[in-house]
């Protein structure tokens, strides 16, 4: 390139990228501009912005931006981006698939000690003086089911079997993963319903995959098995959720992302037996700003040296 490409940061934590441009020689290559999320870029910003980073952006933005060529989500979910009506079909969106590997998978196994064992009971009678003997359940020799086996899934599936778990789940496009007894199409996925105590949905957010988990799924279940979302909020369908914990179809569910975030105050979920509410846990930590800034940094190399970009998303499969 003959020019150095504007580049905006619309973030609050600006410091890991602007480091993270320079360690890489990146800084005298590109203007860069800042924006805190709470704020609106100007109309100097929107002319002259080539490339965007940010986690989403408002309908009607795009279009007020003729010179916007490449955009870095700074999530792994790009349905929000791909929902806006002005999103332009030659612009380059990237997203920030992997960034959560950190966490999510440790957060994800959190879960599973949580409902298996004893604990929270434990605090409660702790609470009133009361001594109660339980006996925790074991997880080694039970099913663990991954819908979705990328990256996170494939990760938690490694940990699972450590711990004496039989792992079963789907892909999309189906072949041998370490540590994966069978992966299946989604096509199958009944199948890994009957079989798993625990189920665990990493799908993407997708037409397809809206309100994925039904009544008819959920009756597929293995009765008394574990629901654990920490995927996207409208895999499930929240009343057939609700009704299957109540009638005791299934255990309980853990779930850690929702329809709407925050979830409302009165949405039933909060008050429902056996469903636990996690505020969006799964997936921050404190070095995810530096994780992306990474990322974006080595995209935004290729995209000075242009060579192929990393994570670019895929519009026909959502993600």
């Amino acid at each position: 390139m003959n020019h150095a490409p504007h580049v905006l940061l619309w973030t609050d934590s600006t410091a890991p990228y602007l480091d993270a441009l320079a360690a890489a020689g990146l800084s005298g290559r590109v203007a860069v501009d800042t924006l805190p999320r709470k704020e609106q870029p100007s109309a100097e910003q929107r002319a002259r912005t080539e490339v965007l980073m940010a986690f989403g952006a408002p309908p009607g933005l795009l279009a007020t931006m003729p010179n916007l060529r490449w955009a870095q989500s700074m999530t792994a979910g790009v349905e929000g981006w791909l929902a806006l009506p002005d999103l332009p079909a030659d612009l380059l969106l990237t997203c920030a698939r992997g960034t959560h590997r950190a966490s999510m998978p440790e957060n994800i196994v959190g879960a599973l000690f949580y409902v298996a064992k004893p604990y929270a009971a434990a605090v409660e009678n702790q609470k009133l003086a009361r001594w109660v003997p339980s006996v925790a359940r074991p997880l080694s020799g039970s099913t663990l089911g991954i819908l979705g086996l990328g990256a996170i899934g494939q990760d938690v599936a490694r940990i699972a079997a450590t711990l004496g778990m039989r792992v079963i789940g789907t892909r999309r496009r189906p072949a041998p993963v370490d540590h994966v007894a069978e992966v299946l199409p989604p096509e199958r996925t009944d199948e890994v319903l009957a079989q798993s105590d625990f189920l665990l949905l990493l799908l993407p957010a997708t037409p397809e995959t809206d309100r994925f988990i039904d009544a008819k799924r959920l009756a597929a279940m293995k009765p008394g098995a574990w629901l654990l979302n920490f995927g996207r909020g409208h895999l499930i369908d929240d009343t057939a959720l609700i009704a299957a914990v109540e009638t005791g179809r299934i255990a309980g569910a853990v779930l850690d992302v929702f329809r709407q975030e925050p979830l409302p105050a009165d949405h039933p979920f909060w008050r429902t037996r056996g469903i636990i509410v996690l505020p969006h846990i799964g997936g921050p930590h404190p070095q995810r700003d530096q994780v992306v800034a990474d990322l974006f940094t080595d995209n935004l190399a290729r995209y000075l040296d242009g060579r192929p970009l990393r994570e670019v998303v895929d519009r026909a499969a959502g993600y």
